[in-house]
């Protein structure tokens, strides 16, 4: 499928339309207060310069791509991952330090434009983007969704491969078929607090007894408690670094 990388920047005529795309996002994870502070529109368009959309030369919009620039003291890539991400990018922002490197938040193709290579076209155009806006490297806490066994642990899903050598997991190899490499696992890169009625609301799940819950679209367990009625999920993410050619 042919299609042009612009940052919202560079379109902003798109803002109306770049809003209505669809949120593939499972429920619970609509409420990370750190993202939500950055999806937050008044605060998304402070950074539009590195916010691209994937659109056809009708301007239908297909696909995006949210990032937003960091400042990182060190070669070693947080524990924090995506919420540290954001708080990074954030605080870079306001404290006016020089950024260093991009972090990539989210890369998302519309659901019936999925299977057509959108999703490597527009990291291939993210890393060429943050090239341009003289970043040497663009780093990525990973999300990879292929993970279907909550119990299994990040530390030894992110490092499985198949025959050829790729990782089992298709959001990670098509990381690392466009020239990244896994650096390691960020194993707190999401932290989502709620009542227990809250998380009922959520997941439509009974959350009636204290432990380990398996919860639907979740890489690790909620961690319920009945007694003080309240959940927690810390969700592992895999940081994938991409280098620019800077």
């Amino acid at each position: 499928m042919d299609v042009t990388i612009s940052s919202l920047a560079q379109r902003p005529d798109l803002l109306d339309a770049f809003n209505q795309l669809e949120n593939t996002w499972p429920e619970f994870m609509r409420h990370d207060p750190i993202g939500n502070l950055y999806y937050r529109q008044d605060v998304l368009v402070q950074f539009a310069e590195y916010v691209l959309i994937a659109h056809t030369s009708t301007d239908e919009i297909v696909g995006k791509a949210h990032s937003i620039p960091v400042y990182l003291d060190g070669d070693q890539l947080p524990i924090d991952g995506w919420d540290g991400a954001i708080r990074r990018g954030i605080e870079t922002k306001l404290t006016g330090n020089q950024p260093n490197a991009l972090a990539a938040l989210e890369i998302f193709v519309r659901s019936d434009k999925q299977g057509l290579g959108l999703s490597a076209t527009i990291l291939t155009g993210l890393r060429d983007h943050a090239k341009s806006l003289g970043f040497a490297e663009v780093i990525v806490p990973v999300r990879p969704n292929g993970k279907d066994d909550i119990q299994e642990p990040m530390d030894t899903y992110a490092f499985r491969t198949r025959d050829d050598g790729l990782p089992v997991d298709p959001w990670l190899r098509t990381h690392i078929r466009a020239g990244g490499r896994i650096d390691g696992v960020a194993p707190r890169s999401m932290v989502i607090t709620g009542t227990l009625d809250e998380w009922r609301a959520w997941t439509g799940l009974p959350m009636d007894a204290s432990g380990s819950i398996d919860v639907p679209h979740a890489l690790a367990p909620v961690l319920c408690d009945v007694e003080h009625k309240t959940a927690v999920y810390i969700e592992p993410n895999v940081w994938v670094r991409h280098r620019t050619g800077l």
